[in-house]
């Protein structure tokens, strides 16, 4: 299976391709092989302000947009998602040469974004308001309208599932939008643009502008018309982005910022399918997950057996060219991104925690690639038990009773997401309700469904993504009180 040919590089803008302002482009970079796979066009700040104005047309009273019913907005998603369907395969491989995810995984990504292009689509005519039994001759009620210009930062790891869990609330309840995709991986993305005005949205309600966050995602977060961004991403830019709004226009903000997630195994787990379950859970796209289980806590009575059984399995992982239908890992997105990997598992040994294997370059091959890693004897105050690492380095630490693993597992600043793996509903109760982590899962890891909330407790972020409760943060609530002659109830 080769590489498909790159359809499109240029900024999207009002429904129409345009070179960027500065006439800069910028290489983006095959993961599987290090070699440029072709340029695209770098837009900036000046970019940022062309598609920001489109937008904001698009929001005006009385456009088209506006005016639209909102079964209307829900049909074009529909739309949107069958293009999405149609062009399943030509997307996966695109995202496969650009991200370096296996193709499976691409395959998945697709029809994940597609039925979260569907599942928003079905809320569009359901956003309403509500009238208020208030005192007095009045009538009240609620309006829930658009927010408005959604500036939308897109990371790189999961480029079209992560873009459609922001375009489709945000088309749902009737906003326009600016996306910055991630540098790293633009090209899915702006081949969305074309299938959007394929779909037959209003000119100015898309806008897709590739560039480097310093520039084009600072210039969405400063920016005065925007009225909200919504980014998923590191903790560092999130801080950078809320400064950013608040010097600004006060203009929300809606943040998923990664986790360090407790995966929490009991003695009386079926010790295979735990071990499987917790290889995955840190394993999968290299580990380039923000909710990996990447602190993997172990009972005693079966940590060494545990350690064992996770070494053998790290070293039957698959890790090689991702197009290969067997493969079970790619590589690393980038080389910054293979550095700060590699600096982390030196830090484990350097801090004493016993690198069981893996954590080598792979041999013979081009790209960023890693063996898979285990640590043991990871202690809670190693940088690797602490930081998050996203890369395939699983750290497995010991512990003796419930009420210890609870609190070592909060011990944490962050809290995106967790997991138990036991036969004792008892002690699967106790860990889901006592963990601070916004999703937790009991003898399975990483399941997140399109129509839950998604979201983090403490630095993992702000706001939910997903289900119901994501279109409060695109929407705003109007109360409309009319003094009436008299009210009868």
């Amino acid at each position: 299976m080769s590489a498909p040919e790159v359809k499109y590089t240029q900024i999207f803008i009002n429904n129409e391709w345009k070179n960027s302002v500065s006439g800069k482009t910028f290489p983006t970079i095959n993961p599987s092989t290090g070699e440029k796979t072709c340029a695209v066009q770098e837009g900036d700040k000046a970019d940022i302000d062309l598609a920001v104005k489109a937008a904001r047309e698009a929001m005006k009273l009385g456009s088209p947009w506006r005016k639209m019913d909102a079964s209307q907005r829900g049909r074009l998603m529909y739309r949107l998602a069958e293009l999405v369907d149609r062009d399943a395969e030509y997307l996966a491989r695109l995202e496969t040469v650009d991200n370096g995810m296996v193709i499976r995984t691409s395959r998945t990504s697709m029809k994940r974004g597609a039925d979260l292009l569907r599942y928003f689509a079905g809320w569009a005519d359901k956003v309403h308001g509500k009238t208020i039994p208030i005192d007095g001759d009045y009538f009240c009620y609620t309006r829930r309208e658009p927010i408005g210009v959604v500036g939308a930062i897109v990371p790189w790891n999961f480029p079209i599932p992560l873009l459609f869990k922001k375009l489709g609330p945000t088309l749902c309840c009737g906003n326009a939008t600016v996306i910055k995709p991630a540098e790293q991986t633009p090209l899915t993305a702006i081949y969305i643009g074309a299938l959007c005005k394929e779909a037959g949205f209003p000119p100015g309600v898309v806008n897709i502008v590739p560039g480097y966050g310093p520039t084009a995602g600072a210039a969405i977060s400063e920016h005065m018309d925007v009225d909200i961004v919504t980014f998923t991403g590191s903790v560092e830019v999130a801080k950078i982005i809320q400064q950013a709004a608040g010097r600004s226009n006060l203009k929300h903000v809606a943040i998923e910022s990664g986790g360090k997630s407790p995966n929490i195994v009991f003695a009386d787990a079926d010790m295979a399918y735990a071990v499987e379950v917790s290889h995955n859970a840190i394993n999968t796209h290299s580990g380039q997950v923000c909710l990996a289980g990447s602190r993997t806590f172990v009972q005693e009575d079966i940590y060494d057996e545990f350690v064992k059984r996770s070494v053998e399995r790290a070293k039957k992982r698959v890790v090689g060219d991702p197009y290969d239908e067997k493969t079970e890992s790619g590589p690393q997105i980038d080389q910054e991104g293979y550095d700060k990997v590699m600096e982390m598992i030196e830090s484990g040994k350097q801090q004493g925690a016993k690198l069981e294997c893996g954590g080598n370059r792979m041999a013979g091959k081009n790209g960023y690639f890693i063996e898979p890693a285990v640590f043991s004897n990871v202690q809670d105050d190693m940088r690797i038990a602490r930081e998050e690492i996203f890369g395939p380095v699983q750290q497995i630490i010991k512990f003796k009773t419930i009420e210890e693993v609870i609190e070592r597992a909060n011990r944490t600043s962050f809290g995106l997401a967790a997991s138990v793996l036991t036969k004792d509903i008892d002690k699967a109760i106790t860990i889901a309700n006592s963990v601070q982590a916004g999703i937790v899962w009991v003898n399975i890891y990483g399941v997140v469904p399109t129509q839950a909330p998604f979201g983090g407790f403490k630095m993992s972020g702000l706001g939910r993504e997903g289900g119901e409760d994501v279109l409060n943060e695109f929407c705003e609530v109007k109360t409309v009180i009319v003094k009436v002659p008299e009210k009868n109830s």
